[in-house]
């Protein structure tokens, strides 16, 4: 455990091969930046796969999720594709990154080095489906996609 503030949080040691490690801005950050490991040049509405060069051996009963960096989103339209992007305990491949570039307009140009995602790494519980007749009642039911409108 780590204190950060008066708070203590949490740390897992995840082993790592990569030239260029995920790193944490700030010391609360939830991502660690995920660097390109390749130059790429995304037109108006392309999608390319970007390596990181990193590879990671997660301790079973965690997760990684690679989501987009909001900043790359905000200014330039730039995403993750599949956000988030799951890495499994037992992969140890190199993580690579869908990136899409939605802008209607201007090419997004990646060097390597720079910061394309954040890799988030979370403790997962593993399930156990049960089958049931029928499912207890709740509040919102089958309620789905709008069910509680736009405004509040």
């Amino acid at each position: 455990m780590i204190r950060y503030s008066g708070r203590v949080t949490d740390v897992v040691e995840i082993q790592i091969r990569a030239e260029r490690a995920p790193r944490y801005a700030h010391a609360d950050d939830a991502g660690a930046d995920l660097m390109a490991a390749e130059a790429v040049t995304l037109a108006p509405g392309e999608r390319a796969l970007v390596g990181t060069g990193v590879a990671i051996a997660l301790p079973e009963g965690y997760a990684g999720f690679v989501v987009p960096r909001s900043g790359l989103a905000a200014k330039h339209g730039i995403t993750v594709v599949n956000s988030p992007g799951t890495i499994d305990a037992g992969y140890r491949g190199e993580i690579k990154v869908t990136l899409l570039n939605t802008d209607r307009e201007a090419e997004f140009v990646v060097e390597a080095g720079d910061r394309i995602a954040q890799l988030i790494i979370m403790p997962v519980s593993r399930a156990v489906f049960v089958p049931v007749a029928e499912l207890p009642e709740s509040v919102r039911g089958t309620g789905g996609f709008g069910s509680t409108g736009v405004r509040s």
